[in-house]
């Protein structure tokens, strides 16, 4: 094998939503990085939904524009929508999603990319992991040639031995009309890794003119939407709605009639499926009982006729797909340009990966995305910039990079991969972070601005204004909190006119502030601060106030949560010589090798006695 004359620190494997972010994060802090997809044209391609965000992976994406990173400046120079969920209910599970105009995103990271003086990139089918007594010296693709580096990242997608299905006729493909990966498989295999196979899907195109919207309830955008990029001064792009459906109990018996040629029940597809973005014949069987599911049509793009048909997705033949299709209603006569599919494809069990997503097995390598099992844009996009920050650090010999479980959604994500495994393709929810009132996507920035700029990630300039936030919200929390309000018959008619009973004595403004009906408007109207204030630390200071009692006691379970962290296990225990455990447990540990008392007790069936066990263990180990 001939090596390439130029030698990188870092060579990223993949130019998905992973690798973008872990080639930009890696360059950010100095590094010469190299990255070699298949096609240079889809680079950042959502091959699935046109969308950014949403449920849990909005805090993901802001997390990612927090640390320096480019997803959320990407998806608004791309938005054609904007929605901000969950408004109903608390700010800590509020999150914002954009509908996205998929080659405009695909040109601004591309052109990013190409801009970048740090990163080189090439086309290049990846086939073979190159390394020696367990330490990576680089890669090598299919002609032949070798690329040096002193640590590779993987972002491989769903490209590894990936196989589409439609009805009962397969490919090779990583996705529709693309390669897969044989040969990196192959390789990764031989150096010991062990893997599993999972299943995604997508659904139909539908021509836009072929499509009856007046039968489907129009979803206008956000009137105001906020940006999602905190460094995103205003939303200027045309801004177009989406439209949702429902199927019905005649085409709900026809695809029952038909389940024997989907490849997922025809017994074609062997990999393991997402339990919460099931494929439209899989809600039909487990879920009998409902008469309808609902649908949602969405624009691929502001220039294409492509309408993504949300809710749809399944992996019968085209020809059974048509008829699916045509008996909804608003689509009797709409014609498919791209059929729906299903796909499988490898990955690896990610208990093989250190809390930096370097492999245990070689060192050097690390792994982000699909690769770890998970599913999406937004976490595919997290790993891969937590990856690129990694590989920087082991480079350049500093410290690693870790967010744990109070401090990061991505914290919350990296350490249920590590610590339990997924079996299944893992998504993000608000239900998984313990602590997400405290993790909120309004407060992104303020939570992680120190760290990101001490990584060299963010300018001085952002540092500066995520202070300034802090400050300026501080100052005014003591200042309302000093600030007594005493009864008027002006006072009173206020916050009488706001559902709330007047007040007969003084009382603290917080106070007032805390009942129900009122906002950061009674500031204005009982005491002015006496310069203007910003936005966002209007709504800080709300937050702050109103959820006062709650945030107490999540930080007081943090300080529980620490100190667990801040028992460390040392390199050496040897877990199956331990008499107490089960022989299941003593197998996780020794896969997991947890670091911390805190993370061994998130291990999947670990029990107090069992941790009692290991702490035992520890204090004889470091001969206490």
């Amino acid at each position: 094998m001939k090596f390439y004359k130029k030698k990188y620190d870092i060579v990223v494997v993949g130019g998905g939503h992973a690798g973008c972010e872990a080639a930009l994060a890696a360059a950010r802090m100095g590094c010469s990085v190299l990255m070699l997809t298949m096609d240079l044209d889809k680079i950042a391609a959502m091959p699935c939904s046109p969308s950014i965000g949403g449920m849990a992976k909005g805090q993901l994406v802001k997390e990612i524009d927090a640390l320096g990173g480019i997803m959320a400046r990407a998806s608004d120079a791309s938005a054609i929508q904007y929605h901000t969920l969950n408004t109903r209910k608390g700010p800590a599970v509020h999150s914002t999603r954009t509908q996205n105009d998929k080659a405009a995103y695909h040109r601004f990271l591309k052109h990013f990319l190409e801009n970048s003086p740090a990163i080189d990139i090439k086309q290049a089918l990846v086939e073979d992991i190159v390394a020696e007594n367990g330490q990576i010296i680089g890669v090598a693709e299919v002609t032949g040639v070798g690329f040096e580096s002193r640590a590779v990242i993987l972002a491989t997608g769903t490209f590894l031995q990936g196989v589409v299905h439609i009805g009962d006729r397969t490919m090779q493909a990583g996705r529709a009309g693309e390669f897969s990966s044989l040969g990196l498989a192959r390789s990764l295999a031989s150096l010991g890794f062990e893997k599993g196979r999972m299943k995604t899907g997508t659904p139909p195109r539908l021509h836009r003119r072929s499509i009856d919207f007046t039968k489907f309830s129009k979803r206008p955008p956000d009137t105001s939407p906020t940006p999602f990029s905190y460094s995103t001064t205003a939303v200027s792009g045309p801004m177009i709605p989406s439209y949702m459906g429902n199927t019905n109990k005649i085409l709900h018996s026809f695809v029952r009639q038909n389940l024997h040629h989907s490849a997922l029940y025809g017994g074609h597809i062997h990999g393991k499926s997402a339990r919460y973005c099931p494929s439209f014949e899989d809600k039909i069987v487990k879920f009998p009982e409902r008469e309808s599911h609902q649908i949602i049509l969405e624009h691929e793009g502001l220039d294409t006729e492509e309408i993504y048909a949300s809710g749809l997705g399944n992996s019968l033949p085209w020809e059974i797909q048509a008829e699916l299709v045509r008996m909804v209603d608003g689509l009797e006569e709409a014609e498919i340009i791209r059929p729906a599919y299903a796909i499988e494809y490898d990955f690896l069990n990610p208990r093989q990966l250190k809390p930096t997503l370097e492999t245990k097995l070689i060192e050097g390598l690390f792994l982000a995305g699909q690769i770890n099992g998970t599913s999406g844009y937004e976490e595919a996009g997290a790993q891969g910039l937590w990856a690129g920050i990694n590989a920087a650090c082991k480079v350049q010999s500093r410290p690693p990079f870790i967010l744990d479980r109070s401090e990061a959604y991505m914290g919350v994500m990296v350490d249920d991969l590590v610590t339990r495994g997924t079996e299944e393709p893992y998504r993000m929810f608000t239900s998984r972070a313990e602590y997400r009132l405290l993790l909120r996507e309004d407060n992104a920035d303020l939570r992680l601005a120190e760290r990101a700029h001490g990584l060299g990630l963010i300018g001085d300039e952002q540092l500066e204004r995520a202070r300034e936030i802090k400050k300026a919200t501080a100052d005014e929390l003591s200042r309302i909190r000093d600030t007594i309000i005493k009864p008027s018959a002006g006072t009173n008619l206020y916050i009488e006119k706001r559902g709330t009973p007047p007040i007969t004595t003084g009382i603290a403004l917080d106070q007032l502030l805390k009942r129900a009906g009122m906002d950061y408007g009674a500031v204005d109207e009982l005491s002015p601060p006496p310069l203007p204030i910003h936005p966002r630390v209007r709504q800080q200071v709300e937050i702050e106030l109103k959820y006062e009692g709650y945030i107490a006691r999540q930080h007081n379970e943090i300080k529980k949560f620490k100190d667990m962290e801040r028992m460390t296990i040392p390199d050496g225990i040897d877990y199956l010589s331990l008499n107490g455990l089960s022989n299941e447990l003593k197998e996780k540990l020794k896969a997991v090798m947890p670091k911390s008392l805190g993370q061994a007790s998130r291990i999947d069936g670990m029990t107090p006695a069992a941790l009692s066990i290991i702490m035992i263990a520890v204090a004889a180990l470091k001969g206490g």
